[in-house]
């Protein structure tokens, strides 16, 4: 009986521990899902294309993006190519995880590869082992915090115009705070941190529109040179 009733309590530790770990966030990304899904109206979708978005596509900084060169007539093409630089960690994590799912069946793969979000990667990351029902549950959780954040959005834009003066966009960068400082336990990504927030500063200030890629390919590449010079 115990050897029969062990994996089930372990899987079902593994997923309280993975939406624990997520759980804050789910909650820190609440304002920047009701911000896309008022976006995705304001920039004309009908309800059921808004949701679509955060159903289908799963990707809030690059959903504000596509949204933002629709609302300006950018072309299909424009809106490709800028999404697929935005969104271009996402091989590195894919690359870090790997290894943990490699030995997986493709669905499972594929499933995980879809949440794989920023969010998801931060709760995996620094956990020696990570077992499927942990990301599947931390991964599902994040999701469906997002899209019922996002359906709030949707809802809300038809009756409190404006919500982007409501400033709901400095959700994006509390959540992003919330997922860098756990990591920088080094002095490396104390310098990259530090180079890239600098350098997003000034090119800001200098209205640069590729000042944040700069800035954070700057930091990487500092935090690069610092560890091999350490």
């Amino acid at each position: 009986m115990p050897s029969s009733t062990f994996p089930t309590l372990t899987t079902a530790a593994e997923i309280r521990a993975g939406i624990f770990k997520v759980f804050p966030l789910c909650i820190a990304v609440i304002p920047w899902g009701i911000l896309a899904g008022s976006m995705a109206i304001h920039a004309g979708l009908p309800p059921v294309q808004a949701m679509l978005m955060s159903v289908v596509i799963f990707a809030g900084a690059a959903q504000l993006l596509s949204l933002s060169l629709l609302g300006v007539g950018a072309s299909a093409l424009t809106i490709v190519i800028s999404v697929f630089f935005m969104t271009a960690q996402h091989y590195l994590y894919a690359l870090t995880l790997r290894p943990h799912v490699e030995q997986k069946q493709s669905k499972i793969r594929l499933l995980i590869g879809f949440l794989l979000t920023d969010e998801l990667f931060a709760a995996c990351a620094g956990r020696q082992r990570l077992s499927t029902p942990f990301m599947l549950a931390a991964g599902l959780m994040f999701y469906l915090a997002w899209n019922l954040s996002s359906l709030a959005g949707v809802i809300l834009a038809a009756s409190v115009p404006n919500l982007a003066a409501y400033h709901l966009d400095f959700s994006i960068v509390a959540t992003f705070i919330a997922i860098v400082v756990p990591f920088v336990r080094s002095s490396p990504a104390l310098v990259g941190v530090a180079v890239s927030v600098l350098l997003a500063v000034i090119f800001h200030a200098l209205h640069w529109q590729s000042g944040t890629v700069i800035a954070g390919v700057s930091g990487m590449l500092a935090a690069s040179l610092w560890e091999s010079r350490t």
